[in-house]
């Protein structure tokens, strides 16, 4: 029953998951303000006629928070504190009959490819003119700019194929187009992605394109840096390489997910490459481009991993020294390559794998950061928290790796400018420093 009027022609989008659902979600919003509705970013109050969920399917924890999340606004629908629930992403893809007999509350669910749909839905228009237009939901001086869809990997822990599809190559001059139309609203930086980087181009072109798509980025006036996420390791195109170096709108950044250490196990992903190759593809790549940060993703408790397997994986990372390393416990996905073995690493064993991993990390990433100290960065500052104005220098991405900051008392900057800032001290995580006097 209705307790409270709410606010007619409201739509909140709620964003769960990765930076692709977060690239989703801003065309989607785009297309609702363009048929007039009133669109909020995961307003905080519950008054909206409408709420939009775009939801993550990709391991355990993401799936449960989608789901958490699905069940509030639910309840808040019966409270009467919220008109409409839609679900959409890759949860409601992949479990789109189970979720509308689990969760009758909701009025409709929609795939990853079923914008038109449920624009139809709301009574609204998919807008053909718009293609390219987005309500940014980041910062306005960044943006996450993807360039591909879907993947044709076959790795065997992997959903993705199952909620996204086959690999589909954006265009290089719908791309072009996206990035001037960015850079006009004061975008300063892209950061790419795709399930796999280093894939575009092939489908289109049929050949690796990545370079090329890069080097007509460069070219885009008012875009000063070019960020590089998920790349995979086999078949890297070496060309993307020699732009980086030559180019310095291409931050020295690259997140290449690697999974894992022993290539016992990255043949039981199916991930087409060996320890020994990676690390001679790391050895090249950090031969090309001096001082290149590099940021990768494992995978712990894959079924059949065993105490040697972990050992030879953490020798690995002790001696590769990323710059930046995250890894999560190995999810045991339905209609997965892996969902045929049996997952026979503990919970239990799979955390404390993860946690000693990250110790180790935690120790690299202090060391690599007292080196920094005494070091004049260029530093693109997002926000202001407390004490300090925060940034980044071209060697971290936002949310995800190191933060430099500088103590608003005594210095002024403002959000979504450089500066070059002179490190004066450094913790596992983060840069301390000044503004360099001019």
């Amino acid at each position: 029953m209705k307790t409270k009027t709410l606010k007619k022609n409201k739509i909140n989008v709620v964003t769960l998951g990765c930076s692709k659902n977060t690239f989703d979600s801003e065309v989607m919003m785009a297309q609702l303000k363009a048929n007039k509705f009133d669109v909020t970013h995961e307003s905080t109050e519950d008054d909206a006629e409408v709420v939009i969920i775009n939801t993550c399917g990709f391991i355990d924890n993401a799936k449960q928070e989608s789901i958490d999340t699905i069940i509030r606004y639910a309840e808040a629908k019966k409270d009467g504190d919220v008109g409409k629930v839609y679900v959409t992403g890759c949860l409601s893809e992949r479990y789109k009959s189970d979720l509308e007999s689990e969760i009758p509350e909701v009025d409709a669910f929609f795939g990853t490819r079923e914008l038109p749909r449920l624009l139809k839905t709301l009574k609204a228009d998919y807008k053909h003119e718009l293609v390219g237009e987005r309500l940014l939901s980041t910062p306005s001086h960044y943006a996450y700019f993807k360039i591909a869809e879907g993947c044709d990997r076959p790795c065997s822990f992997c959903a993705i194929p199952l909620m996204r599809g086959k690999h589909v190559s954006t265009p290089i001059e719908e791309l072009l187009h996206q990035a001037k139309l960015l850079a006009a609203k004061g975008v300063k930086e892209l950061m790419l992605i795709a399930q796999d980087l280093t894939y575009y181009g092939l489908d289109l072109y049929k050949k690796r394109a990545l370079a090329n798509l890069l080097e007509q980025l460069c070219l885009v006036e008012g875009i000063e840096w070019i960020r590089l996420h998920y790349a995979f390791p086999s078949g890297f195109p070496m060309d993307v390489l020699n732009v980086m170096k030559n180019n310095p709108k291409i931050c020295n950044y690259l997140d290449m997910p690697l999974q894992h250490g022993s290539t016992k196990i990255l043949k039981a992903m199916r991930r087409g490459i060996t320890r020994e190759k990676t690390e001679e593809l790391i050895a090249h790549i950090r031969d090309e481009v001096p001082g290149i940060a590099l940021r990768t993703t494992l995978i712990a408790g894959y079924p059949g991993e065993t105490e040697a397997d972990f050992q030879e994986m953490y020798d690995w990372v002790e001696r590769s020294r990323f710059d930046r390393l995250g890894i999560f416990s190995y999810s045991h996905e339905e209609n997965t390559h892996a969902f045929n073995f049996e997952d026979d690493v503990p919970q239990k064993i799979k955390k404390e794998r993860s946690d000693l991993i990250m110790d180790l990390q935690s120790g690299i990433s202090h060391e690599l950061n007292q080196k920094k100290i005494g070091k004049t960065l260029k530093v693109l500052f997002d926000r202001v928290e407390g004490a300090y104005f925060i940034g980044r220098s071209e060697f971290d991405s936002p949310d995800v790796d190191n933060e430099v900051l500088l103590k608003k008392e005594g210095n002024y900057v403002r959000i979504g400018d450089f500066e070059n800032i002179h490190i004066k001290s450094a913790d596992h995580f983060d840069l301390y420093g000044d503004i360099c006097s001019k």
